[in-house]
């Protein structure tokens, strides 16, 4: 058996990676500055790394002796789909609220 890939909602469902990928959003980091956010440690943080690396969500580059790491956001694409299709259900709810609550104030 391979190793376990980890797919964008399995990456994406843990909340310190949520928060590791907003704060690579706007900047390649190293694991010392990603990790001085949390108060776990820097081998729970490249574990967390690990896993969204697998996903294609960040990625690594060697910079002198530190490794600087950052958002790659197109996977997420895949998210935002599938979001999407689910949309049409939100807003039918929310038309039919919207209609239900208009009637009601006419009685």
């Amino acid at each position: 058996m391979g190793a376990v890939k980890h797919d964008v909602f399995q990456a994406i469902a843990d909340p310190t990676r949520r928060e590791v990928l907003r704060l690579l959003a706007y900047n390649e980091l190293p694991i010392s500055e990603i990790t001085s956010h949390f108060s776990i440690s820097r081998t729970a943080i490249a574990k967390h790394l690990h896993i969204l690396s697998e996903a294609k969500l960040v990625s690594g580059r060697k910079s002198g002796r530190e490794k600087l790491y950052r958002l790659q956001p197109e996977p997420l694409t895949e998210l935002q789909q599938w979001l999407s299709f689910y949309e049409q259900f939100w807003n039918n709810k929310l038309s039919i609220l919207k209609h239900v609550v208009e009637n009601d104030k006419e009685t």
